[in-house]
């Protein structure tokens, strides 16, 4: 059958409408990234000095110090999320992919879902009213709540991961006679390592600039404190009160703290790009 020229010339210029339309909605979304980027290290980098990662907290006549103290607090605050959410979304995962359509391995599904939409500041209402209120302040219920977001990260990520590990390779452990707690730990999770790593990193990027259930949960401080039972502080909590402050120098101290919540989330989301694509 023969095309003839203006229907020829009709989808050429459909397909450079629509190339056209999706490199302008590929601009438009750009921008606004670059924009903060820019907008993030123009401020932030001055105030970049080597006292602002070396000391803690000072008045600013004393030349205002550094943030080694939030640096300090926002690590033991990812690593009591850490040690909370792994293990139990490693196993929640396991069995939701190897019982994916019983009763609990749907409400392991369904409750990650949900989970995952839940706004910030709510999981900090709910760990405020659950380890705060009459406990007080402290690291540990900040932990709490940002292994309740890394939780259905973790989860979701480990059970694809393992969806996708080849049936073959769990079959043919059954069929040697390993019993199938093994199978799972010496043949499953090593051939999924890697995207489970990709997920946990992703889970590490997704909290590290949460600012919100901690003002609820670890409070904040001006002291370098690693306590679990005491408020302790974190870059995005310094950030905020920065940022909020009349002074100047507060202000600047509070961009180049963007800066650095942006380059530990850039550095991971690259981690994990880099991990994803080994696995390939």
């Amino acid at each position: 059958m023969k095309i003839s020229q203006t229907s020829i010339r009709r989808r050429k210029t459909m397909n450079a409408v629509l190339l056209g339309s999706t490199l302008v909605a590929t601009a438009l979304a750009t921008i606004p990234l670059i924009w903060i980027i820019v907008e993030v290290i123009s401020r932030g980098l001055p105030a970049l000095t080597p006292e602002f990662f070396t000391q803690s907290y000072m008045p600013l006549t004393r030349g205002g110090g550094g943030v080694l103290h939030a640096i300090l607090g926002s690590f033991v605050l990812i690593g009591i999320a850490s040690a909370i959410s792994i293990p139990i979304a490693l196993f929640a995962a396991i069995y939701a992919a190897q019982h994916p359509n019983t009763t609990l391995g749907l409400v392991i599904r369904f409750s990650t879902d949900v989970m995952s939409g839940l706004p910030s500041i709510v999981v900090g209402l709910f760990v405020y009213t659950l380890f705060v209120s009459g406990n007080g302040y402290s690291a540990l219920a900040g932990g709490v709540a940002l292994a309740m977001m890394m939780l259905p990260i973790v989860l979701r990520t480990t059970e694809e991961m393992l969806k996708l590990v080849p049936r073959a390779m769990r079959e043919g452990s059954l069929g040697l006679g390993a019993p199938e707690w093994k199978t799972m730990f010496s043949v499953m999770l090593p051939a999924a390592l890697s995207g489970i790593l990709t997920g946990i990193l992703l889970a590490v990027a997704r909290v590290s600039g949460e600012a919100a259930p901690l003002l609820l949960t670890a409070q904040g401080s001006n002291f370098l404190s690693t306590s679990l039972g005491e408020p302790i502080a974190a870059l995005p909590l310094v950030m905020f009160k920065y940022a909020i402050d009349p002074s100047p120098a507060r202000n600047s101290q509070a961009w180049a703290i963007a800066l650095v919540i942006l380059a530990i989330v850039f550095a991971l989301n690259l981690g994990a790009r880099l991990l994803a694509r080994n696995r390939h």
